[in-house]
C-alpha cells in the first residue's frame, strides 16, 4: 500500500503536457534543477481543472518557473530544522515535543512545501534503527510531552511499518502523545481505512491526534470527509493547518467557507500559517500587511471554534508566533518586517516581490 506502489502518478512534466493545458510558466519549469520532484497521484489530479493554470488546486501542485527563483530572505532550511536535529530523523526545536521525519514520501509534491530540503529526496522511510534512537531519546527526555510523525507523509508507509513504529515510540513512552501530520484525507483520502485505523486504536495509552492540511474547499471531497470521520469517530481529534496561500486561498470568502465547512465535519481549524521563507515559494506567500487584513474580517465573520490562528513560524529558529499587533514592531518600507518573538528575541520576515 505504499505510496510509491500506487499506479498512475504523474511524475513528469512531459506527462502533464500531455494532459493539461500548459501556461507559459508551468513550460518553463525546468525538471532537475532543484529537489522537489513532480508528482500528483491520480486522485488529486481529478480535482483539478485541466484547462486552468489558475486554479486553486492545480496550483498547489503543477510547477511553475517561479519555485526556480530565490529570493531575498529565503533559505532552503529556514527553520533550522537541521541545527536542531538530534539524530538524523529527530528534530527538538521546542523543549515539550520533538518532529520525527517518518519519511521524504508524499501521496503528491506540494509546490508550497516548507521542508523541500528534505522532501522528495528519495531518502524513504525511517529505518527500525532510525526510529529506535529517536524512542531512546524521548525516552530520556521526559519533559518531552509531545512527538509530531510527520516528513514527507508517514500515511505513505504500509499498515506494518506504521504498526512497528508506533509499537515502538509507545513502549518507550506509553505517555507519550502523538500527532499525526497528514495531508492524507486532502490528497488520497482512501488511504485511510478501517485497518489503519485500528493500528491507532490498540496504541490508546495516551492519545493521539490528526493534523490534517486542508488549503481549499474544494479538497473537503465526500471520500475526504469519509476519512476524516474514521479518525474522529476512533476517538481521535482532528485539527486543521492551513497554509494561507496567493491565488488558493488569500480570499476572506475562501476561506470562511473551508473553515466552516471544516467545523462542520469535525475538524477544528487550528493554523492559518503565513508562508515560510523557503527558497522558491515566494509566489505563494502573501504580504503580511494583506494577511493581517484576511484575519481580521475573519475574526468578524467566524465563530471562536471556526477561527483558526493567523501564525508565522519566524525564521532562524524563531519559533511560531501569532501575527498580532503586539508581536510586530513595524516595516522598513521595503518589505522586510521586524517580528519579536515570545522570549523577547527579534527576527524579519521578508515580504514577496510585488506581483505574480
Amino acid at each position: 500500500m505504499e505510496q510509491e506502489k500506487q499506479d498512475h502518478t504523474i511524475r513528469s512534466m512531459a506527462k502533464l503536457g500531455s494532459l493539461l493545458t500548459l501556461s507559459e510558466d508551468e513550460k518553463t519549469f525546468q525538471e532537475g534543477k532543484q529537489a522537489l520532484p513532480v508528482a500528483i497521484n491520480p486522485y488529486f489530479f481529478n480535482l483539478i481543472d485541466p484547462k486552468d493554470p489558475k486554479d486553486p488546486l492545480r496550483r498547489q501542485v503543477v510547477p511553475t518557473r517561479f519555485e526556480q527563483i530565490e529570493n531575498r530572505g529565503e533559505d532552503i532550511d529556514p527553520l533550522e530544522e537541521i541545527d536542531h536535529s538530534i539524530t538524523e530523523r529527530l528534530i527538538h526545536r521546542y523543549e515539550n515535543r520533538v518532529a520525527f521525519l517518518v519519511t521524504d514520501i508524499c501521496p503528491l509534491y506540494c509546490r508550497h512545501c516548507f521542508r523541500r530540503r528534505f522532501t522528495g529526496t528519495f531518502n524513504g522511510p525511517a529505518t527500525r534503527r532510525q526510529i529506535e534512537e529517536a524512542a531512546e531519546y524521548i525516552q530520556q527526555h521526559p519533559k518531552v510531552k509531545e512527538i509530531l510523525l510527520t516528513g514527507g507523509d508517514m500515511m505513505t508507509l504500509s499498515d506494518s511499518r506504521i504498526d512497528e513504529m508506533v509499537t515502538i515510540f509507545r513502549t518507550a513512552r506509553p505517555d507519550l502523545i502523538i500527532r499525526l501530520c497528514t495531508r492524507t484525507p486532502a490528497t488520497w483520502p482512501q488511504r485511510i481505512t478501517d485497518d489503519l485505523i485500528a493500528i491507532f486504536k490498540k496504541h490508546s495509552t495516551a492519545p493521539f491526534y490528526v493534523m490534517t492540511q486542508f488549503n481549499h474547499p474544494r479538497e473537503l471531497t465526500e471520500e475526504a470527509k469519509i476519512a476524516i470521520s474514521r479518525f474522529v469517530d476512533a476517538g481521535i481529534p482532528a485539527m486543521n493547518q492551513t497554509v494561507l496561500l496567493r491565488g488558493v486561498n488569500d480570499s476572506v470568502d475562501t476561506l470562511e467557507e473551508l473553515c466552516n465547512k471544516l467545523l462542520a465535519n469535525r475538524v477544528k481549524p487550528y493554523y492559518l500559517f503565513q508562508g515560510d521563507l523557503v527558497s522558491g515559494t515566494a509566489h505563494f506567500r502573501v504580504p503580511l500587511i494583506r494577511g493581517m487584513e484576511i484575519e481580521e474580517e475573519l475574526h468578524r465573520r467566524l465563530s471562536g471554534l471556526a477561527m483558526p490562528s493567523y501564525t508565522v513560524d519566524l525564521p532562524e529558529g524563531g519559533g511560531k508566533v501569532p501575527l498580532a499587533k503586539c508581536y510586530i514592531e513595524g516595516n522598513d518600507g521595503q518589505g522586510t518586517w521586524k517580528i519579536r518573538t515570545p522570549e523577547g528575541g527579534v527576527r524579519y520576515y521578508q515580504d514577496p516581490p510585488s506581483g505574480d
